[in-house]
């Protein structure tokens, strides 16, 4: 069994800063990892956390800093790959001493964790919104998929390649799914799991004849609403994360911010 925990979308910000002006998004996320502590054994072992971007809100050092301090209680290894609010070489030097990320370029990589082989994609045009993946992260994905074959494989990313129906979330999407589609045919993988993020909310999608699946986000939410007319804006409601498993198949579960009262008898 390997159980990997993907987190998403924590929105750091500098000693004191409200993200847009409303959210404590240090104390939100400090009571998902409360929770995640809480629960560690329940669980079984953990092997790895995934982060699947926008880790910052402003993109700078203290954020990072104040990320690491966070997380280093669960006492895990930590995968981190960038979204749309973060600065690429700010995070390169944050995360440089774990020994994963490349030392210039796009911060694409892959590891091993436990029966799984994971390869994380980044996404970031830097200075905009929507994601997408350039020439040197296709070639690096078609030349990981190569070496991988036969076995199980996460592709983690922070852009979701799927259509939400939310319009102002589509409108900062992947620009160029269709590249990813064509390459990931190509895949001779054992089974494969998408995971991204971006959305704030659990969706799960068929990319390729695989599944995509999108993580909430500690610190607010965005509602599906498909009208012309909806609103843009964001929930300041706090949500979890997910847990994905592998043992001959995949499995994800979604962890909540808080477990509730109990248990309690049933009748």
């Amino acid at each position: 069994m390997t159980s990997i925990l993907q987190i998403s979308d924590t929105h750091l910000a500098a000693d004191g800063v409200l993200v847009s002006g409303r959210l404590k998004t240090d104390v939100s996320f400090k009571k998902l990892l409360d929770r995640l502590l809480d629960a560690q054994e329940q669980w079984g072992k953990i092997d790895a956390v995934i982060v699947t971007g926008d880790i910052s809100d402003d993109g700078s050092e203290q954020s990072y800093s104040r990320f690491k301090a966070l997380v280093a209680p669960l006492n895990l290894p930590v995968v981190v790959i960038p979204g749309n609010h973060d600065k690429r070489e700010k995070m390169r030097s944050a995360f440089s001493h774990d020994g994963y990320l490349p030392s210039s370029g796009m911060l694409n990589w892959f590891r091993r964790i436990g029966d799984v082989n994971v390869i994380g994609l980044d996404t970031l045009v830097e200075g905009h919104g929507h994601g997408e993946l350039a020439l040197e992260t296709l070639d690096f994905l078609e030349q990981q998929l190569d070496v991988v074959r036969q076995l199980p494989l996460i592709v983690a990313m922070h852009h979701p390649p799927f259509k939400t129906g939310i319009a102002f979330m589509d409108a900062i999407g992947l620009k160029n799914t269709d590249a990813f589609v064509k390459v990931l045919r190509r895949a001779q993988c054992q089974e494969i799991r998408i995971l991204c993020g971006h959305i704030h909310s659990m969706t799960v999608a068929s990319i390729a004849g695989h599944v995509a699946v999108s993580s909430p986000s500690p610190c607010s939410g965005f509602e599906l609403d498909v009208r012309d007319e909806a609103s843009v804006g964001f929930y300041d409601c706090e949500d979890g994360c997910l847990l994905h498993r592998w043992s001959n198949g995949f499995q994800t579960v979604r962890i909540g911010p808080s477990s509730g009262t109990g248990p309690h008898p049933f009748g």
